[in-house]
C-alpha cells in the first residue's frame, strides 16, 4: 500500500468506517511514513478542534422572535445551520489541509530521487551509448536528450523511472559529486511555464514546461547551480530563460 492509496481513506479510518484488515494495513503504512502519519495528526486536531468548539445557547430574545416563525419556517432553520457548518468547516479544511496535489508529487519527485541513490540504480544506459534509441519503445514519447556539457554539468546517462503513476525518462547529470535526476514526460497541448523552485526534505527542485514537456530537475545543490542547468536551452527555450536576479521565490515544503 502506498501514499496514493492511502489517502482516500483517512477520513474513513478516523471516523472508525474501516474494518480490521483496512485499519490494520493503514496503520501499518502510518508506521513506516511520516507524512501519512503527519497528515493523520493533522486531521485528528482538526476533528478535535471543531469538537471542542464553544457552544452558544440562543438569547431569549431570538428565541421568542424565531417562536413567531411558522412551523415550516423552524423545518427550514436546521438545513441554513449545516449550511453555514458545512461552510465553516470548509475554511477550517482549507487553513488545515491545503491543496497537496502540487506538494506530493514534488514529495515523488525527491524521493525517487533519493532511491536512485540508495538502490544503485542510478544507470539504465550511460552517456557513452545512445541514449535516446534506448528509450525507443520503452515509452510512449521521446525524451529531449542534450549530450555535450552545459556550465560544468556533463550527462552521465539515464533511465526508466516510475513517476506520477506512469513510466518516465530520468536524465542523469551530474556536477563535482552532485548527481542531478531531471525527470521529464509529455504534455501536449500545455501552454509553457516559466521555472519554479521548491525546497523539499533538504533538496532543491526546479519544475517547468517546454518543449511539450514537463520538466523536473532535482538536486543537494543550491537553488542558483541547479537553475543553472534549468537555463539549458535543450531543456528551456531562451525567452524562457531565467536570468539573474530573477528567480523566483521557492517555495518551502
Amino acid at each position: 500500500m502506498n501514499c496514493q492509496d492511502v489517502w482516500p481513506f483517512l477520513g474513513a479510518y478516523l471516523d472508525g468506517e474501516l474494518d480490521l484488515v483496512g485499519s490494520l494495513d493503514l496503520e501499518a503504512h502510518f508506521e513506516r511514513c511520516p507524512e501519512c502519519a503527519r497528515e493523520l495528526r493533522g486531521l485528528q486536531d482538526l476533528s478535535a478542534a471543531i469538537s471542542g468548539a464553544p457552544r452558544y445557547g440562543a438569547p431569549g430574545e431570538l428565541r421568542r422572535r424565531l417562536g413567531h416563525h411558522s412551523r415550516n419556517s423552524l423545518r427550514v432553520a436546521p438545513w441554513v445551520f449545516m449550511a453555514a457548518a458545512l461552510a465553516v468547516g470548509g475554511v477550517l479544511i482549507g487553513h488545515y489541509l491545503p491543496s497537496r496535489g502540487a506538494d506530493r508529487f514534488t514529495k515523488e519527485v525527491v524521493e525517487d530521487h533519493v532511491r536512485s541513490l540508495l538502490a544503485d540504480h542510478l544507470l539504465d544506459v550511460p552517456a557513452r551509448q545512445q541514449i535516446q534509441p534506448w528509450f525507443a519503445g520503452k515509452l510512449d514519447y521521446t525524451p529531449v536528450l542534450e549530450g555535450g556539457p552545459w556550465r560544468g554539468f556533463e550527462l552521465a546517462g539515464a533511465r526508466l523511472d516510475y513517476l506520477g503513476g506512469r513510466a518516465v525518462a530520468a536524465l542523469v547529470y551530474r556536477l563535482g559529486p552532485h548527481i542531478v535526476n531531471i525527470f521529464v514526460r509529455p504534455t501536449p497541448g500545455d501552454a509553457e511555464r516559466a521555472p519554479v523552485s521548491r525546497v523539499a526534505d533538504g533538496f532543491h527542485v526546479v519544475s517547468w514546461r517546454a518543449y511539450g514537456m514537463d520538466w523536473w530537475a532535482v538536486s543537494d545543490l543550491s537553488e542558483a547551480e541547479l537553475e543553472e542547468l534549468a537555463m539549458c536551452p535543450c531543456f528551456m527555450p531562451p525567452n524562457r530563460t531565467l536570468r539573474l536576479g530573477e528567480r523566483p521565490t521557492p517555495k518551502v515544503d
